[in-house]
């Protein structure tokens, strides 16, 4: 017996479009019927009897049957229906990633489009579309630091607290990379066991005295990698404030600068990767797949799950061939013989 269990769509998004079957049944019966109009209208009695003993409407409304019913499969192929459920031990994999984004005044600056800070969110997103049973946690910093998003498989619950983060949120200005790779040191990934975890620094500024090498090692001692973004100009960028200004100290332009070296180093202390963006693109997917996918995953548990089967390729194969019949059937009448 045939059970609703048995079968599911994955993409029930799509489920829409199959409002478009109906409608296209109206607009052919609508042509039918203007066509027949225009033939009563412009067409003598013999000419129009003769084109109808030609032409079997017959024939017309299977062929448009068959369009209408090859579409219907497209929407399902669409909606990805899956089939076949079994019960099988699924096995998640996974390392803990920490991103450390500084939210300073400077990341404001647009030398990268939209914004330092915007395009910075941007890479985020990008990386966590093609994660895969990775825990992600996110710590902001300027002078201070503040934890936004304890560890977590939550991916929709990381994003909506990263769009929403802005410089407002500390209360401090400045640059203390130290201080932000000490608090997700020890109070994101705590104690538990090292060797599968990693923290992506995303900054622009310098460091105003926060021993971040020092912070780093110490990390390297827990297991924790370190990788380094760099954003912004190394030779400097006016850091902008409200009302479209600048920032000002003895009526000299405030110039955040971008420190590579540091970046360099701190990457180095923990064996991580330092990523030079500068104005240049920025694309942390090629980080995660290249050095963080690759590495060794902590096997966070083991359990029993129902496994389905995609069956979309059926779907799409009886669509094509509904397509193809219609396409060899003509509209005239045969012959009598």
């Amino acid at each position: 017996m045939f059970a609703v269990e048995q079968f599911k769509f994955g993409e029930l998004r799509w489920l829409w479009l199959v409002f478009i079957v109906p409608a296209l049944a109206v607009l052919y019966v609508y042509a039918f019927h203007q066509k027949s109009r225009a033939l009563r209208a412009f067409a003598s009695m013999k000419t129009l009897k003769f084109l109808s003993s030609s032409v079997s409407r017959k024939r017309q409304l299977v062929k448009a049957g068959f369009v209408l019913l090859s579409l219907v499969f497209l929407v399902l192929t669409l909606m990805r229906p899956w089939g076949d459920p079994r019960e099988e031990t699924v096995r998640k994999k996974g390392r803990d990633v920490v991103f450390l984004l500084d939210v300073s005044r400077s990341m404001l600056a647009q030398d990268l489009k939209p914004s330092r800070l915007n395009r910075a969110k941007m890479a985020i997103q990008d990386v966590l579309k093609i994660m895969e049973g990775d825990r992600v946690g996110l710590v902001i910093f300027s002078g201070n630091n503040a934890l936004k998003c304890p560890l977590t498989h939550d991916y929709d619950f990381f994003l909506t607290i990263l769009e929403k983060v802005s410089p407002d949120d500390v209360s401090r200005g400045g640059t203390n990379l130290g201080d932000a790779i000490r608090t997700a040191t020890r109070k994101v990934f705590g104690k538990k066991e090292g060797k599968y975890r990693d923290i992506i620094l995303i900054t622009d500024g310098e460091d105003h005295g926060s021993m971040p090498v020092q912070a780093a090692e110490e990390a390297a001692k827990h297991g924790i990698r370190i990788h380094t973004v760099g954003l912004g100009n190394p030779d400097g960028t006016r850091v902008p404030i409200a009302g479209g200004q600048y920032l000002r100290y003895n009526n000299d332009y405030v110039r955040s600068k971008l420190d590579e070296k540091l970046l360099r180093e701190i990457a180095a202390a923990t064996l991580g990767t330092y990523i030079p963006v500068r104005t240049g693109t920025m694309d942390l997917g090629q980080l995660y797949e290249q050095v963080i996918a690759t590495a060794a995953k902590r096997e966070e548990e083991s359990r029993r799950a129902t496994v389905y089967s995609e069956w979309y390729q059926s779907f799409l194969l009886v669509a094509l061939a509904l397509l193809v019949i219609e396409s060899l059937i003509g509209e005239r009448r045969k012959e009598a013989k």
